[in-house]
């Protein structure tokens, strides 16, 4: 079985001591590609340097909530002129997003909102980031609809959030959350969607696995996910899901 990890920052300096090997490891675990999204604009250019270095990434480009303080108003047309001359190079436009824990919401929204119209100027999917702003992206996508579809990034919405972004073209990020019993809500939902429209991911560094709270998560857990995914679709061919799931992905990012 292969898989690919839809999300990681495996640029993030966590993996510095141990990068090359991991991403070895993890070919060997049928694990071979890895998208590593854009989270700054300074970042998003260094990415492509990375992956010269590493032919197993795929890379995005955009500018994510959580580096709120680093963006720049000016940086939305750079950004755009980055993604412009590199298309090639690029999957998608993002991490891009938004999220109530953090402040300066319109801010945000701008940002957010430009990098739609930036992916459907240059034919791009989205990674969306999402924190307790489901509602405030359907606002968003709304005023500035999103063409060209994308991912939303771990996904724990309800079964009616989850067939909207469907329906407006997007597959569901699933990731370690639906290794953890407490998560009810998001495993009842996961459980009960098509497969073609689910993309692996673990945001590595970040959300780790349940078991492994306290460790570094890495993309050798990918297989853990598809486990546990497999826990919830008790009556799937295994191999049948492993394809529908790499498909799905290379699908929404066209690789």
């Amino acid at each position: 079985m292969k898989f690919i990890d839809s999300h990681c920052h495996l640029d993030f300096s966590e993996f510095d001591a141990n990068r090359e090997s991991l991403i070895n490891a993890c070919v060997v675990q049928g694990i071979d590609q890895f998208l590593v999204p854009g989270v700054s604009l300074a970042q998003s250019q260094k990415l492509l340097e990375f992956k010269v270095t590493y032919p197993q990434v795929i890379i995005a480009a955009g500018l994510h909530p959580y580096f709120l303080n680093q963006h720049e108003e000016s940086h939305l047309a750079l950004l755009y002129d980055f993604a412009k001359a590199n298309k090639t190079q690029l999957v998608a436009i993002g991490e891009c997003g938004l999220d109530r824990s953090i402040e300066k919401l319109e801010k945000q929204t701008l940002l957010f909102e430009q990098q739609i119209v930036i992916a459907n100027e240059l034919c791009l999917p989205l990674i969306v980031h999402h924190r307790q702003s489901h509602d405030l992206i359907a606002q968003s996508f709304k005023r500035c609809r999103p063409k060209y579809g994308g991912v939303i990034h771990a996904f724990s919405g309800s079964m009616q959030q989850a067939q909207y972004y469907i329906k407006m073209g997007f597959k569901l990020g699933v990731g370690g959350t639906i290794t953890y019993d407490r998560a009810v809500k998001t495993r009842t939902v996961i459980a009960q969607i098509d497969p073609k429209y689910i993309v692996l991911e673990t945001d590595s560094p970040s959300m780790p696995l349940n078991g492994y709270q306290g460790h570094i998560n890495t993309p050798l857990h990918i297989p853990k996910v598809f486990n546990a995914l497999c826990d919830l679709k008790p009556n799937s061919d295994q191999r049948r899901l492993a394809k529908q799931l790499y498909d799905s992905c290379s699908d929404v990012f066209c690789i």
